[in-house]
């Protein structure tokens, strides 16, 4: 049996509050670095071929985790249910929604819908786990989404200048599909942290993340295998296979896991405003790696997202409920 580190819990212990924070924060700061670094990997392979390969990858590092541990009951209809839906929305439907859209509308578009993650993951986590919101969660929240919106509608001029070229054929018929697919990806990744904090009552994390992910090999393997067929592999890099291995490991396994096992503790309307933390890495990624610069307005937006997760992460000063976010 192998050693578990002491910040890794078993798959039925949830984490202390202050891990399952680092946990949620990490996990959506890993999702904003691989997006950053992913536009080599989108200019060499197909996205279809990418995204099967990814869960294909994932998959075999996961294949010790489809096995139930020890003591975890049987999974009732219901939670396979819930893990198939899990899969379609958060892997499936998630990716062609926001890889449609965002091809559809403009960038400064899409990055303002995508700000509502947060409030829209508050509202289904009331609606459908009856989470009650308290006003400093909200609070928070608005901070958020207030965040993401300022850095999105404040693109540096360089930014600018690309995004006005790539986008100046768009129709206005066309940006209008393209903004609602977007929504449908906010949607999708909301429904994705609501079903996953109900999973998490019923399956470890690890489980979780090993199963969500082979249902999204199935269901991207007949479009995976389509493209592959006449795709031709000895054209890509070494180094572009290097990045897809970690593609894989940290969109399929890394950021999963983590993202579930914070869930084991953290209310589902708390954890969406983690999500601040996907813009910010991936802005960090480009000004570090890519050379990018970022204007003073996206500083500000940066300061104010983060100061919904200070809002969000700070001690009540009286014990929380169960389902309840203060």
């Amino acid at each position: 049996m192998l050693n578990r580190h002491p910040l890794v819990p078993s798959p039925t212990t949830a984490p202390n509050l202050r891990v399952a924070y680092f946990f949620l924060a990490l996990s959506m700061a890993l999702v904003g670095s691989y997006v950053a670094l992913s536009k080599p990997l989108v200019a060499a392979l197909p996205v279809f071929l990418l995204a099967w390969m990814r869960f294909g990858i994932g998959g075999l590092a996961m294949l010790h985790w489809l096995k139930a541990p020890a003591g975890e009951p049987a999974m009732t209809s219901g939670t396979k249910r819930l893990v198939f839906l899990e899969s379609v929305l958060g892997n499936f439907l998630f990716s062609i929604c926001m890889l449609y859209g965002v091809s559809m509308t403009s960038a400064v578009s899409a990055g303002v819908i995508l700000s509502a993650i947060p409030a829209v993951v508050a509202l289904m986590s009331w609606f459908f786990l009856g989470e009650r919101i308290g006003p400093r969660i909200w609070a928070a929240i608005a901070c958020a989404a207030l965040g993401i919106a300022l850095f999105s509608l404040f693109k540096s001029e360089h930014s600018l200048d690309i995004t006005r070229r790539l986008e100046g054929d768009l129709s206005q018929k066309t940006a209008f599909w393209g903004n609602l697919l977007v929504f449908g990806a906010v949607l999708c990744e909301a429904a994705y942290a609501v079903i996953g904090k109900k999973l998490t009552g019923a399956l470890g994390a690890k489980r979780i993340t090993s199963l969500i992910n082979l249902w999204g090999f199935v269901l991207m393997t007949p479009l995976g295998l389509f493209v592959a067929w006449t795709f031709d592999f000895g054209a890509v890099a070494m180094g572009t296979w290097l990045l897809l291995v970690f593609y894989a490991m940290a969109a399929s396994v890394w950021t999963v896991w983590l993202w579930m096992t914070g869930l084991q503790t953290v209310p589902a309307a708390k954890a969406g405003v983690f999500t601040v933390m996907l813009p910010i890495t991936a802005a960090a990624v480009g000004v570090l790696v890519l050379g990018e610069r970022l204007s003073g307005v996206q500083l500000v937006a940066f300061a104010i997202a983060l100061l919904g997760v200070v809002l969000a992460t700070l001690p009540s000063r009286s014990p929380v409920t169960p389902g309840e976010s203060r």
